[in-house]
């Protein structure tokens, strides 16, 4: 269903804003659906709003029972400037930053959308503010700790095979997980040494094979791939041991067998490996733009937290290492 379907009475102008995401801008189901929740939170919070207010002064200007009608026109800063601070409130406790931080953003979405198509004169979320939010800093490896995770797999067994190239991948091209458990054979292009990768809302990437990457892929898709059986014209890359694709659990299982397997933490996840890509190319001093484009982010602000990463990690050394730390 999609989220402009699971609106329910919103105004018809939020339901064509909603449905416009998919094919205009690419957004996942999942996000246009968190969206649709947003907008009917806020349309809630305003009929709400005007109930109350009627009930205790009968006969008001009416401002409010126009925008419990749903007539987002009317709309002003002061009333989502408001509803950013007390929807879902319990005890009277604020809403969290990150709350906030989401109803904002389709908020934004939907008022900048409709300044843009001409429907209103102007966008009362432009001039509120985006809540600060405190990102906890990603997990990762040390280069020497992944080295030895890399290594764990048996490279005489298909499974062993498959693993290896799997965890190589996972940390040398940054794939998340489902990226890498939907990874047709096609996408791998040992020709250009790349893989293109089909992210988040459908967006593809380019990403560079490295070497060690490469050597473990030629081996499992040669040797360790047929002989577990696929299927005639199956296409992905990474099969379970009945020989059929391998789920998003399938591949959370592979790291954290091999994980413990070579006394890493026990919360090692795949997303630490595409954290500890990211962190280890900056760490050689790659450019943050390029980190920005194999990782797939759309906002250089969900790279720039690497940074943080990074001057953590010199920090210690020099807390370990200088004389007047």
């Amino acid at each position: 269903m999609t989220a402009a379907g699971e609106a329910g009475e919103l105004p018809q102008a939020v339901r064509d804003w909603l449905g416009s995401l998919a094919w205009e801008r690419g957004l996942a189901q999942s996000t246009r659906e968190a969206y649709a929740r947003d907008m009917r939170a806020f349309f809630g919070w305003l009929g709400r709003r005007a109930r109350n207010a009627t009930a205790a002064a009968p006969g008001g200007d009416g401002a409010s029972d126009n925008c419990a009608r749903g007539d987002w026109r009317r709309v002003t800063s002061d009333d989502i400037s408001a509803f950013l601070e007390t929807c879902d409130a319990r005890g009277g406790a604020r809403p969290a930053p990150s709350t906030r931080a989401r109803r904002l953003a389709a908020l934004k979405g939907f008022f900048g959308w409709a300044r843009a198509e001409g429907l209103r004169d102007g966008d009362p979320a432009v001039v509120i503010a985006r809540p600060r939010l405190h990102r906890p800093l990603p997990h990762c490896i040390s280069p020497e700790e992944a080295a030895r995770l890399m290594e764990a797999p048996s490279p005489d067994t298909p499974l062993g095979m498959r693993d290896r190239a799997l965890l190589e991948i996972l940390y040398g091209c940054g794939l998340r997980e489902s990226e890498a458990a939907t990874l047709p054979i096609d996408a791998i292009r040992f020709e250009d040494a790349v893989v293109r990768v089909r992210g988040k809302g459908g967006k593809e990437r380019i990403v560079p094979l490295g070497s060690k990457a490469e050597a473990a892929l030629k081996a499992w898709l040669g040797a360790g791939r047929p002989a577990l059986g696929p299927a005639p014209g199956e296409s992905a890359v990474f099969l379970d041991k009945s020989g059929r694709p391998m789920t998003r659990g399938g591949v959370w299982r592979v790291v954290k067998t091999h994980a413990a397997a070579t006394g890493l933490p026990a919360d090692v996840s795949p997303h630490w490996l595409r954290h500890s890509f990211a962190t280890h190319l900056l760490s050689g001093h790659a450019p943050i733009r390029a980190i920005q484009e194999m990782l797939g982010h759309a906002d250089i602000s969900t790279t720039q937290i690497y940074t943080h990463v990074d001057a953590s990690r010199l920090a210690s050394v020099v807390r370990s290492f200088h004389p007047r730390a």
